[in-house]
């Protein structure tokens, strides 16, 4: 049986599905690019090292070669913009905040950023940085900003830093706090630029806190080492949804274990990288171009997808979309402990041979609760089997738990509804029976595989 999924929004918040795209080469097929979108229902879409200097995006004339070598031609880059509008996504063109080329050094190095031994900061000898709110840097900035949008095309742009240093000794002999200017360059750029969309990398939850209430679109973070683990990965979430005043929050994780293990086995690693992110209310940047996903920060150097892969992603994104509301909405709040556990003793699971735990611990089923629209919204992640909570080490296929006994405490003069889902197995709700007995329901749920999905209306509708 063929399905898909359709998502039909209105005024407000608007979700972030977000995708990439790397190859500008002349005359480059760009169907392949369109169908992925569609397929995956991208709603955003990173032009990744478009532009022919970092800081001078536009200086390479029709057809160039990147920083890094890479072929561009404006034509190319001019029909994908196009091609993704089209689809319904928005483009959004790439631009490091800070960065600066060997060959525009001379022009910038007043506004360098020093390092404890006095020499600029810099990303190897391949780029230096400078103090990001500096004002003559932000006036060309934020100029070439608007003469892309102006000249291609692009709804809006990602924001790019390399998550240090934090704070650094201005060439000028001044302090640069970087949280404050990265807030104050974003605030610049939506002063020159009020209609485009705005995304900034906050790199290892660097400053989320700060840059979260700038005026930009979305709350992004790239996670690496500390954030190794499943429960790491899911608290760097509610730290972000915290804060994020209903923003979406979107996630850069990349699968690296696809280098190193055959693709079942990373599979099912990206399986439970997609479980933590989704039941916590965000989504991810890992699918891009018409068949790729991301490796590597440097985005170029990318995996291309076996069948077995783009299966996954087409089944767990459409199961994203159909149960957006109860998933990434803003309003969606974790009550895990408010409801959970022997005191409380309103809502929880049990199975007679797995234990269930409140953290992402291996060998157990991960069980969080959440409220959305006033229904309670309970996510088991199944980690029996499981040795390690590496999200992005191999997983091995989770083992069977058999059957979950849901106990409910109830409310007076109603049966509550129980529906379950599962990305691989069940992906439309479907009812399970329930049991009310005084005080209490219980209803049996299906086995879990990775991910199962139970929504509990407390108090049905008669037309629910």
């Amino acid at each position: 049986m063929l399905r898909t999924a359709v998502e039909v929004t209105g005024a407000g918040t608007r979700p972030h599905r977000y995708g990439f795209v790397v190859d500008f080469a002349p005359g480059r097929d760009i169907a392949g690019v369109v169908d992925n979108i569609r397929r995956l229902h991208l709603t955003d879409v990173q032009f990744y090292d478009w532009a022919y200097r970092h800081a001078d995006l536009l200086g390479g004339g029709e057809e160039y070669a990147d920083a890094l070598d890479q072929p561009v031609a404006l034509e190319t880059v001019r029909r994908l913009i196009g091609a993704v509008h089209g689809a319904g996504s928005r483009a959004l063109g790439y631009a490091a905040v800070y960065a600066v080329g060997p060959a525009e050094w001379d022009r910038w190095k007043h506004d360098a950023i020093l390092a404890g031994d006095g020499a600029p900061y810099g990303l190897g000898d391949f780029l230096f940085l400078v103090d990001p709110s500096a004002p003559d840097w932000l006036e060309h900035f934020t100029g070439d900003l608007a003469a892309a949008t102006e000249h291609l095309g692009f709804a809006g742009f990602h924001l790019d830093q390399y998550g240090y240093p934090k704070v650094a000794r201005r060439a000028d002999g001044g302090i640069a706090d970087l949280a404050e200017a990265f807030e104050v360059l974003i605030d610049r750029v939506r002063e020159r630029l009020p209609q485009s969309r705005l995304v900034f990398n906050n790199v290892n939850d660097f400053p989320t806190w700060r840059t979260s209430s700038a005026a930009q679109d979305a709350v992004y973070i790239e996670v690496w080492d500390p954030t190794t683990t499943l429960s790491s990965l899911g608290a760097v979430v509610a730290r972000a949804r915290s804060v994020a005043a209903g923003k979406p929050v979107v996630i850069a994780a990349y699968q690296h274990v696809y280098d190193s293990v055959p693709a079942p086995a990373a599979d099912l690693a990206t399986s439970f990288t997609m479980a933590t992110l989704f039941s916590h209310g965000a989504t991810q940047l890992l699918a891009g171009e018409a068949d790729r996903i991301l490796v590597d920060p440097y985005y170029v150097r990318n995996h291309e997808v076996e069948d077995s892969t783009a299966g996954l992603l087409r089944r767990w994104y459409d199961f994203l979309v159909e149960h957006g509301e109860v998933l990434t909405a803003g309003e969606v709040t974790d009550v895990t402990r408010s409801f959970a556990g022997a005191y409380n003793d309103d809502c929880d699971v049990s199975y007679a041979s797995a234990v269930v735990a409140t953290e992402a611990q291996p060998g157990t089923v991960w069980r969080r609760i959440t409220t959305a629209g006033g229904r309670l919204v309970l996510h088991l992640v199944n980690l029996v089997g499981q040795e390690v909570q590496l999200w992005d080490g191999a997983k091995t296929t989770p083992a069977h738990v058999g059957t979950g006994t849901l106990r409910l405490r109830t409310v007076a003069g109603c049966v509550p509804r129980v529906r379950v889902a599962d990305p691989d197995r069940t992906p439309r709700l479907v009812d399970v029976d329930v049991t009310v007995d005084g005080a209490y329901a219980t209803a049996i749920l299906p086995e879990p595989h990775v991910w199962q999905l139970v929504l509990v209306d407390l108090v049905p509708q008669e037309a629910s």
